[in-house]
């Protein structure tokens, strides 16, 4: 017997209309900063290289080109954009990842990107705080680094701990064999998601700063207590992660070595490598300003305004109604 289809949409209607004033929000706050609402491509050319992240391949003729990838995130666009001069940039869009489906994740879900020229890392964060803050109506963030995070929660020191001693810490979640194969930058994302995340955020958002350099992705490295640590930022609130930022990198060569370095891990995982973006990568040669960029998951926000416990309460059609 054939199952009858789920029509009706997930989401209330009051939590639409919710979704409506967030989005007259956020257009009225970069309004007001004078940042340019710009649209890039869903569909593009290239993926990612990044090992944490699967996109989805798209299958298109077009002209003498055939394939594409629907975007996991408008970044590479949006800093062709900086490039060829256009100044800080904003932009609602629909990005898609692979394999994320549950409770705070949908394979296609709303992202808020923006890139401020001039920007540090520090004066970025003081904006994120502003808009989420004043989005929701709470106090600001306090930060804290991402070395203080693990010894706290995780009872490791991120820095100095051998693989051995991270591979132990991970046991309760996994089996040997899966152990064997995660690498010391899994075992430190592991220990994040299953020790450190659900106590971040809870009496006040709290930003997460000073990542290993080893986890920097697009982001700025510099010297700091000793160790080689990123310019990078993420805010929780409650235990979900809103939000990902970078003092962002200008270095076309450095740029490269990385998305190599990516695809070289990809193999050791066995997941396809990637082809490099090099209309992004002829961006950077050509000069990229100073500047810092951040992604804001716009579902999770609506989330935490709504006290949201699945983000399908706030997708009129999340996948499985799709």
């Amino acid at each position: 017997m054939t199952k009858e289809p789920v029509w009706q949409p997930s989401a209330s209607q009051a939590a639409l209309e919710s979704r409506a004033q967030q989005l007259a929000f956020v257009r009225g706050f970069f309004a007001q900063r004078g940042v340019l609402e710009v649209e890039t491509p869903i569909l593009g050319q290239r993926g990612v290289t990044d090992p944490n992240l699967d996109g989805i391949q798209a299958h298109v003729a077009a002209g003498t080109r055939t394939g594409g990838w629907l975007q996991t995130s408008p970044e590479y666009h949006m800093k062709r954009l900086l490039a060829a001069g256009y100044g800080s940039v904003y932009q609602v869009s629909r990005v898609f990842r692979n394999g994320e489906l549950g409770r705070r994740h949908n394979p296609e879900f709303s992202m808020l990107e923006w890139y401020r020229e001039g920007f540090d890392d520090v004066a970025l964060m003081a904006e994120v705080s502003d808009l989420v803050c004043g989005w929701l109506g709470c106090q600001p963030p306090e930060a804290i680094r991402y070395r203080d995070a693990m010894e706290c929660w995780a009872k490791v020191n991120p820095f100095e701990a051998t693989d051995r001693e991270l591979a132990r810490r991970c046991e309760q979640w996994l089996e040997p064999e899966q152990l064997a194969d995660l690498g010391r930058d899994g075992c430190l994302d592991l220990l994040m998601s299953f020790a450190v995340e659900p106590n971040l955020g809870m009496q006040r958002p709290e930003f997460i700063t000073g990542y290993p350099a080893s986890q920097a992705s697009l982001a700025r490295v510099s010297m700091s207590g000793g160790h080689e640590t990123a310019h990078r930022f993420e805010l929780y609130i409650n235990g979900l992660e809103l939000c990902n930022g970078y003092w962002e990198l200008t270095d076309p060569q450095e740029q490269r070595r990385r998305f190599e370095a990516d695809n070289e891990q990809r193999r050791r995982s066995g997941k396809p490598e990637m082809a490099l973006d090099e209309a992004f990568l002829a961006a950077l040669g050509q000069g990229l300003p100073e500047c810092s960029g951040v992604a804001l998951g716009l579902d999770r926000l609506l989330m935490v305004k709504l006290g949201a416990r699945d983000i399908r309460e706030v997708l009129a059609f999340p996948f499985e109604r799709a």
